[in-house]
């Protein structure tokens, strides 16, 4: 099984050099920045399978760093979890809807930090590995292009397959049509948002499978959602 690889984005060196060895000790492999520019090129250049990013960052800020990484299809998978000294509830919203997948307001313990990122790649190891990944009936073979629903054989044309792919690696998420469109088919696409939702209506018609609830939930006004 590969690595992980993490990309740390923080500023205070003490505390970078810390998570750093932490991380290190317990078998990631970690690259470090201090500033928000830096981290989008280090991004591009070799994805990361997570990021930790602090919101208050040289250059650009981490929360517009986020969003750029949401925005970029080669970077729109990768978790985020924010890192920062904001405890306003408003703040917290403001990271989450921004596209970060878990937020941690210091002070906080390195070890809680550690056993969150844990938690993450777990979830995504079977994608990193080249694994069958399943979410609840749903088993998707990503070497063999395969997907089986409840053992039968699925049909899927190749948006369909790479909209459920995106979905599966981040059960339970939400994901607007706007990300979904940046995620599945690139940030340099003009096809419009509606183009989602015929997608997903073809998904859900051919995942369909008689007496199994619908595992695409669609939340009003903001977009879907696979369950596990």
């Amino acid at each position: 099984m590969p690595i992980a690889k993490l990309l740390l984005v923080e500023d205070d060196p003490s505390l970078c050099e810390l998570l750093e060895f932490r991380f290190r000790t317990e078998g990631y492999a970690v690259r470090s920045t201090g500033d928000g520019d830096e981290a989008l090129i280090l991004a591009v250049e070799d994805v990361p399978d997570l990021v930790i990013l602090d919101w208050m960052i040289e250059g650009t800020s981490g929360i517009e760093v986020c969003r750029r990484l949401r925005r970029d299809a080669a970077t729109a998978h990768v978790p985020i979890i924010m890192l920062t000294a904001r405890e306003a509830e408003d703040d917290r919203i403001r990271g989450l809807d921004t596209g970060a997948d878990d937020y941690l307001t210091k002070p906080f313990s390195p070890r809680e930090l550690l056993a969150r990122v844990a938690a993450v790649m777990r979830r995504i190891r079977p994608v990193l590995a080249g694994e069958a990944i399943t979410v609840g009936d749903i088993r998707l073979d990503p070497v063999a292009h395969r997907v089986e629903r409840k053992g039968k054989m699925i049909q899927l044309g190749p948006t369909e397959y790479r909209l459920l792919k995106f979905l599966m690696e981040s059960p339970g998420r939400v994901f607007s049509r706007g990300q979904l469109l940046d995620g599945v088919w690139g940030t340099g696409s003009d096809i419009e948002l509606r183009t989602v939702d015929v997608h997903i209506r073809r998904l859900r018609k051919a995942i369909e499978v008689e007496g199994a609830p619908d595992p695409v939930r669609t939340v009003r006004s903001a977009g879907y959602s696979l369950e596990p």
